[in-house]
């Protein structure tokens, strides 16, 4: 790919009516990858005042001057016009270039190239310029294609995330979508072109440039691209025709950004202004960017001590107390089209008077909305989980959300800690909410008080037809029972479980006088074939008992 869809100056003479010329590079040969952008072939001494920069000239030497001072006034006034390189015919004006030729070419660095043949200049002409013209309808091919991906990803569902990484693995760069006010709705990171390059970290780069504008020319790195993403509505700035929606920030970090990939990110800017005049989508960018964020932190992509200042970036700074980690699990995959947008706002609007800090995402593929909240003291972590709970929950309702697929939200509290725990903690409350949906419905449930629940999901993942068959070889023939009969007989014995086989309390919650009750554990050990009053069947019975949910 050539830079702004010109051929190098090396690659001019490469072609074969520069070739045939027998071309020695005599000054700036480090200087040969300038693009050349045209060619012109000239004789007069003032050649450099028609010129406009990036030319490859050619000349026969009449017009450069028989003294020293007229040849080093000529290299110079091409030098300063940014011509490519200059090419010089050897014949009846010059046998050898002369010495003050050479030497202001080498001084500017200016490509000073010499023919030791003859060569129609008229054939150079049109080889360099097909092979320019041939360059940009390769770039334009190149930004029609990352177009079209694009375009794919939205109809495939991907949305403007998908969107903006397909144009950062282009660039090989970070790519920022920011509001019209600066703030930062999405980042997504670019595969560096150079291999074993490393990855430069979006949100490090945006917290790099905390405090000034990232469209300030002095804020971004040099050769970074902006594209205005044009339309109206809530925080766009001007009007008609001319608003700014929002921003897409190409940072030149981790290579060269080229023209190609302007041209790239203005037809996305084009995708995405479609994309924006939808209701609320830079809420839900906004809030899939920190639910990325949480995600990376909780499969350890982020490191404890870089997690701080990038949730900073994020608009997230608790205190010096502990973090508390929460995961919503919902069975989504029926939302109503806009439905995350809703959720993120009524969230963020029902978690407002809770008065800790908090950062929440959303993560839709998964069906979660991952939260991180500051704590003040350990001793909070109930109330305030009560709180949150109620919040999201009311936050679901409002967006339509509370029981898509047909079951009800699922929220898991996590344990305490500082950014070095928070990360498992997230990644330990995400798992247990997945593996709590199916239990009976709660306020929130407690990760620590799930863990036998998520043994048993991660062993149903691992080998369901095992897990079946031990639900089916410890209660298989109660659950036949329970099946053909109107006096089902497993609620009793989860009751009589969950008091670790206290017979009085048991009878008490079931309402039952105890004769009754002692004939129904008669009946229940006599289909089980065990001794319920053995300790040691109470395991097994209960692990049977939370397991059948993930073998119907």
């Amino acid at each position: 790919m050539e830079e702004q869809g010109g051929i190098t100056v090396r690659r001019a003479l490469e072609l074969p009516g520069l070739r045939g010329g027998l071309p020695e590079v005599v000054a700036g040969a480090d200087r040969l990858h300038r693009t050349v952008r045209w060619v012109h072939a000239g004789e007069v001494p003032n050649i450099a005042s028609l010129l406009k920069g990036g030319e490859l000239l050619l000349t026969t030497g009449i017009g450069i001057g028989a003294r020293p001072a007229e040849q080093r006034a000529f290299v110079r006034r091409l030098a300063e016009r940014g011509i490519a390189a200059l090419v010089v015919e050897l014949g009846p004006r010059f046998t050898r270039l002369p010495g003050a030729l050479v030497e202001s070419a080498r001084a500017a660095g200016l490509p000073l190239v010499q023919l030791h043949r003859e060569v129609p200049f008229v054939s150079v002409t049109e080889e360099v310029h097909t092979e320019i013209v041939n360059g940009h309808y390769a770039l334009l091919r190149q930004a029609e294609d990352v177009h079209r991906q694009c375009t794919e990803a939205l109809l495939g569902g991907g949305g403007v995330p998908h969107v903006l990484r397909i144009l950062a693995g282009f660039a090989g760069n970070p790519v920022f979508l920011e509001a019209a006010d600066g703030r930062l709705l999405y980042a997504a990171e670019g595969t560096p072109w150079t291999p074993g390059t490393p990855c430069a970290d979006p949100l490090q780069v945006w917290e790099g440039l905390r405090g000034r504008r990232s469209g300030a020319p002095e804020a971004r790195p040099a050769g970074s691209v902006l594209v205005d993403v044009p339309g109206g509505g809530p925080g766009s700035t001007g009007s008609g025709a001319g608003a700014v929606r929002a921003r897409l920030v190409l940072l030149a970090v981790a290579g060269r950004l080229l023209p190609v990939h302007r041209m790239a990110a203005e037809r996305a800017a084009g995708i995405l202004a479609v994309v924006l005049m939808q209701a609320r989508q830079e809420e839900e960018l906004a809030a899939r960017g920190r639910g990325d964020f949480l995600t990376d932190l909780a499969e350890g992509r982020i490191a404890a001590e870089d997690a701080a200042a990038q949730a900073r970036v994020l608009g997230f700074k608790p205190g010096d107390g502990p973090l508390l980690p929460v995961v919503m699990r919902l069975a989504a995959e029926h939302a109503p089209a806009g439905g995350w947008a809703l959720l993120a706002r009524a969230v963020a609007e029902e978690l407002s008077p809770v008065g800790v800090p908090v950062l929440v995402g959303v993560r839709p593929v998964e069906g979660r909305v991952p939260l991180l909240l500051g704590l003040r003291t350990e001793s909070e972590r109930t109330a305030v989980a009560d709180r949150v709970a109620a919040a999201l929950r009311t936050g679901v309702e409002r967006a339509g959300l509370d029981r898509s697929g047909g079951h009800p939200p699922v929220v898991v509290v996590g344990v305490a800690g500082g950014w070095a725990a928070a990360s498992a903690g997230l990644r330990h409350a995400a798992e247990t909410a997945t593996a709590a949906q199916g239990l009976p419905e709660r306020p929130w449930h407690d990760a620590r008080s799930l863990d036998v629940d998520l043994l048993l999901w991660r062993l149903h993942r691992h080998d369901e037809t095992a897990l079946a068959a031990f639900v089916d070889r410890t209660i298989g023939p109660l659950r036949a029972h329970d099946a053909a009969s109107r006096s089902p007989l497993l609620p009793t014995l989860e009751t009589y479980l969950a008091h670790a086989g206290r017979k009085a309390e048991t009878a008490r919650e079931l309402h039952l006088n105890r004769q009754t009750l002692y004939n129904r554990l008669a009946r229940i050990a006599e289909l089980l074939g065990t001794d319920l009053d053995d300790p040691r069947t109470l395991l097994p019975l209960s692990m049977a008992l939370r397991a059948r949910r993930h073998a119907p």
